[in-house]
């Protein structure tokens, strides 16, 4: 009831949530026309205001948003209504966005009625308001932590020029040291033989490099932090002299 700024913010609300049918009463038709012009998709039956209070037999749900100085319905005008069907819970629900108030407050007392007006709806503003508030701050938890774990990932990725280089020099290592120990080996030396001798080598090499290689990984999760890990990348290229060898 009413098409003015308001009334037509409630039919574009009832329009985005799925409405594609509803009755519009006002004084004239004229503004209720120009609408049907801007929402051609939407069926919007036009009824003049002497019908008013016969409108709302055939509503579940009633808008009121008028300038109207006194109360457009009344307890007795709201029992004289049939009831509503069992799909909306049998109440026949009245939102007043008017200021003054359209509806009688104490259509509520009413089995089959409820009433919302201005007071209610700013309640459950300021409920939604906290709500979004609420999750808000929760969403900026979440967003500050995966910046700090985005951070640390991109801080660590300095290692890993020293993690390329210290295996890349200890595995030259173990070349040479595994050629020096097969020339003196028996020449006749089986192939598997030889593969064991290398599988050795490896494996002690992968037991040594574990520990060093551990600490150039940030885990806080076991009490290293990103500072820590730097540091223990600085000492191993100064204890290997790392710096001078090409990045592997």
């Amino acid at each position: 009831i009413g098409a003015g700024k308001m009334g037509k913010l409630v039919i574009k609300h009832l329009v985005a949530k799925g409405c594609t049918k509803m009755v519009v009463v006002k004084r004239s038709e004229e503004r209720v026309a120009a609408i049907r012009v801007e929402m051609p998709d939407v069926q919007i039956i036009y009824k003049p205001l002497p019908e008013m209070l016969a409108c709302p037999a055939e509503a579940d749900v009633i808008f009121t948003s008028t300038a109207s100085e006194s109360l457009l319905f009344k307890k007795e005008n709201v029992q004289a209504l049939p009831p509503v069907g069992s799909g909306v819970g049998g109440v026949r629900r009245f939102i007043d966005i008017s200021v003054p108030r359209n509806v009688g407050s104490c259509i509520s007392e009413l089995e089959n009625a409820k009433v919302y007006n201005v007071d209610d709806l700013k309640e459950v503003v300021a409920a939604n308001k906290e709500d979004r508030l609420r999750k808000a701050m929760e969403a900026q938890a979440i967003i500050t932590e995966e910046i700090k774990e985005f951070e640390a990932w991109r801080d660590s990725l300095e290692t890993v020029p020293t993690i390329k280089k210290l295996r890349g020099y200890a595995e030259r290592l173990r070349v040479a040291e595994l050629e020096k120990c097969l020339s003196k080996m028996n020449p006749d030396l089986s192939k598997k033989d030889k593969r064991a001798v290398d599988d050795l080598s490896r494996g002690i090499l992968n037991k040594l490099l574990h520990g060093p290689m551990q600490h150039l990984r940030c885990d806080e999760s076991k009490g290293r932090t990103l500072n820590e890990t730097l540091e223990n990348m600085h000492e191993l290229n100064r204890m290997f002299s790392l710096e001078t060898l090409e990045n592997m």
